[in-house]
């Protein structure tokens, strides 16, 4: 079966166009996620999880001593986004981790970091 050219002419534009549609609403929803970010703002909640990482101990057990380079991520996070370690804390990969909430809420407190913002909620648990 033999189409005419304007039918093929027809099918290619439509196919064009439906690609183009698709290119800008897929970046339209990456430019709003990128801008609006999270609450680790542009920072993926995967990424901010990891930098955590050497506070694996200190998270799971309340008297592993907290490690300094722990520490200056807890503080640098809290510093940077606040709310971005509640959500860490409170994560699927916190969960995956065998993160305690109860017990991770604790290090900044237990680094002696000033200006953590003590008292604030985080899902059920307050920072001390």
């Amino acid at each position: 079966m033999r189409f005419s050219k304007p039918i093929v002419m027809e099918f290619k534009v439509r196919t064009f166009l439906a690609t183009v549609v698709m290119f800008l609403l897929a970046s339209s929803v990456f430019i709003l996620e990128s801008e609006a970010g999270g609450e680790c703002g542009r920072t993926p909640i995967g990424s901010a999880a990891a930098s955590l990482s050497p506070c694996l101990g200190a998270v799971r057990n309340v008297r592993a001593k907290v490690p300094p380079v722990c520490c200056a991520r807890v503080g640098a996070l809290l510093r940077t986004s606040p709310r971005c370690l509640c959500s860490v804390l409170l994560s699927p990969l916190a969960k995956q981790a065998k993160i305690n909430p109860a017990i991770a809420i604790t290090v900044p407190k237990r680094c002696n970091i000033r200006n953590r913002p003590a008292g604030k909620k985080c899902g059920r648990y307050t920072l001390p």
